[in-house]
């Protein structure tokens, strides 16, 4: 075992003091294999327990905190207490192998296709459009309805109400998903919000739907949690809109979220040394580079980004970041972390073997999504 490779299996113990078996997390992504009323199926249950063995955490794809929050076709729910059994088996099977398990909280806002949402009602901070990936992209006339002030303090409290579950299911955590362009970032984003209440405006007002979430979601885990439960927050550093999240406005919402006593910050990144396109001075210092510096130690910051074999992990854990997620990687090597310990790193597989889905154990609706989609996965 050499110092990186002991490194990254060595234990870490999280703010409120649960202890993760080694360094390498499982990144949340969807897997569009749930069934239709919303219950996990037992393909996608097979699926996370095959790669929970060695991780020490698993991040579940998001679940949706009410109705009209659906993203994703195949999407998993958590907006009733119906679904708390389905959420059991989730994370039983995980937390059976080993890792624990978190549950990514979520509402997709702008970005949900109205099929998915009662009465193709879709909502968000405000009634502007997505530019891209939303399908008020491909539908002009298809536009989001800006929430009423009521509606935005219901929706505060779906997400407490959905962290309620996952302490009943089981689960060891929630994540908050801030990232990828979804509800909780379009009340961040410039380009989403143009409210002129309390919750849009100013950069401060603009934080205050985010801030209060997870507020809300640490009152609940004090008030339900009967041992430690990790409150994790998950964040994109930038988009591409004008107007949009630059990355000096990034940093003072991670500013900010350091003082609110999380367990981790986790930034969803395509590339762990990619640098900032906007909004900060030195353009070649690395997005990671800038989120350390701001938090500070003050709270641990989950790294990710195109890490597919040991050594591009060793030289993302020089940067001296605590905690990896891997996302594709454990799709196309579940065993990525085990090959590791036991000093197999060159056995790694890196590129998605398309002879070898069962073996995988990828749903349908996973598989057909990565081999219909040329360059997400190395190899296709």
């Amino acid at each position: 075992m050499t110092k990186h490779s002991e490194h990254l299996l060595s234990p870490f113990t999280l703010p409120n003091g649960i202890e993760l078996k080694n360094r390498i997390v499982m990144a949340p992504m969807t897997n569009f294999s749930s069934n239709p009323d919303g219950t996990v199926t037992d393909a996608e249950v097979n699926y996370y327990a095959r790669r929970s063995k060695g991780v020490s955490m698993v991040i579940t794809a998001c679940t949706y905190v009410t109705p009209n929050g659906k993203g994703f076709h195949g999407e998993f729910g958590a907006d009733s207490d119906e679904m708390i059994p389905s959420l059991r088996k989730l994370a039983t099977n995980i937390k059976e192998q080993g890792a624990k398990a978190v549950l990514q909280i979520f509402h997709g806002g702008r970005m949900c296709p109205p099929e998915l949402v009662p009465n193709g009602d879709i909502v968000s901070a405000s009634d502007i459009p997505a530019e891209k990936g939303g399908v008020s992209t491909e539908e002009p006339d298809v536009k989001p309805r800006a929430l009423t002030e009521t509606e935005v303090e219901e929706m505060i409290q779906a997400f407490g109400e959905t962290t309620r579950r996952a302490i009943e299911a089981g689960f060891d955590g929630v994540e908050i998903h801030g990232a990828n362009g979804y509800l909780i970032q379009q009340f961040f984003s410039p380009h989403s919000n143009r409210r002129e209440d309390r919750f849009g405006g100013s950069l401060e007002k603009r934080m205050t739907f985010p801030l209060a979430v997870v507020d809300t979601v640490n009152r609940i885990v004090k008030e339900h949690a009967k041992a430690p439960f990790i409150v994790g927050y998950r964040f994109s550093p930038e988009e591409p809109e004008t107007p949009g999240i630059t990355m000096n406005e990034t940093l003072a919402l991670v500013d900010a979220l350091s003082n609110k006593g999380l367990d981790y910050l986790h930034v969803s990144l395509m590339e762990f040394f990619s640098t900032p396109r906007r909004g900060v001075e030195d353009l070649t210092k690395t997005r990671i580079e800038y989120l350390k510096e701001t938090i500070n130690n003050r709270v641990p910051l989950i790294g990710v980004g195109s890490i597919y074999t040991a050594e591009d992990a060793y030289k993302a854990f020089e940067t001296g970041i605590p905690l990896l997620a891997l996302g594709r990687e454990l799709i196309i090597d579940p065993d990525w972390v085990q090959k590791v310990s036991e000093g197999k790193e060159e056995e790694i597989v890196t590129k998605i073997e398309k002879d070898k889905q069962e073996e995988l154990v990828i749903p349908d609706p996973l598989w057909n999504a990565i081999i219909n989609t040329p360059g997400w996965f190395p190899g296709v």
